[in-house]
């Protein structure tokens, strides 16, 4: 099978295209022939070994064999079962996140029927089911389960444009919050149509200077800080980052001394806001927000692309046509 793969640290060009042999699905696992996957920033880290913490998981001075093969989401077709597996069976469509484990970025990925995976809705494609998978899921984490968000609150998302900002938006309407959001000026157009009550375009204002507190400041791309957003918190606010290991010093701290929380952490298992995704998908509820798509021969371009920081929503990758 047609696989990219990573053997070092370093820039796009570190990605080469391979043939490595299918998997064969054992226990409860399924065969998805992958048809679509995306690019993630996270991904784009993992390629250049940052942050450098993050090494312990993936391999210190090369990645480990079994993250060589990056791609995060996915969308595709379940092509054989494992003898133990009861859920799902050859021809379904399904969709889901890999994991740590990553290796959607191949023709074929073998997965736990117990993993995060659950059937496509019909109403979409495998590539724009592939573009919502991270996005959505994060967003459901950061904003239902951390801040618990409730109707008439006020929430920013910092980075609103991005593939997680665009869902935060979003499920934060959804959840009768009054959003604002922190964007450059290209996509603030883009982030009122999704349903911001207040867009700053980064590039001439800043929000921590518009005298307006929140309940939630959700910062999607890592690019404030606890320190910076504490003056536009409500007096029980949370800050909610998406990365860090100083964060989590934070979020400890700030939970026993009072005043704004620092609240962070991360839900790999899915499953939950899966349904939830599955459920909106299938109702027409979300706004998918492609940037670009390339075929996976071109997977360095898309790298290049993400590295840029100028993406909008999501980079799709098409493994499989159709």
């Amino acid at each position: 099978m047609r696989a990219a793969m990573f053997h070092a640290y370093g820039p796009p060009e570190v990605l080469t295209q391979v043939e490595l042999p299918t998997p064969v699905p054992r226990a409860d696992q399924l065969l998805i022939r992958v048809h679509a996957t995306t690019v993630t920033s996270a991904e784009c880290g993992m390629r250049r070994g940052e942050p450098m913490w993050g090494r312990v998981l993936i391999g210190l001075r090369r990645p480990r064999k079994g993250v060589r093969v990056l791609g995060l989401e996915f969308a595709g077709e379940v092509a054989a079962v494992g003898p133990a597996a009861r859920q799902f069976r050859a021809g379904d469509r399904v969709f889901g996140f890999t994991g740590f484990g990553a290796g959607a970025n191949a023709e074929y990925k073998c997965l736990s029927e117990r993993a995060s995976v659950t059937m496509m809705p019909a109403n979409v494609t495998y590539a724009q089911a592939a573009a919502t998978v991270d996005g959505f899921t994060t967003a459901w984490y950061f904003l239902r389960d951390l801040a618990d968000v409730q109707a008439g609150q006020k929430v920013l998302i910092i980075g609103a444009s991005g593939s997680i900002g665009t869902y935060a938006v979003q499920l934060a309407k959804q959840l009768g919050a009054v959003v604002h959001g922190v964007c450059s000026g290209r996509n603030v157009k883009l982030i009122e149509s999704l349903g911001t009550d207040r867009v700053f375009d980064y590039t001439v204002e800043d929000f921590t200077a518009s005298g307006e507190r929140y309940d939630a400041v959700f910062d999607t791309v890592g690019r404030s800080s606890f320190a910076r957003c504490r003056p536009v918190l409500a007096p029980r606010g949370c800050y909610l980052p998406t990365t860090g290991l100083v964060n989590t010093a934070l979020a400890v701290r700030t939970a026993v001394t009072g005043g704004p929380r620092v609240r962070t952490g991360m839900s790999v298992r899915k499953h939950v806001a899966l349904a939830t995704l599955r459920e909106q998908l299938s109702q027409d509820r979300l706004r998918i927000v492609i940037d670009r798509s390339y075929p996976m021969a071109e997977i360095v371009e898309a790298h290049r692309h993400v590295d840029s920081g100028h993406k909008t929503g999501n980079v799709v990758i098409t493994v499989v046509d159709g």
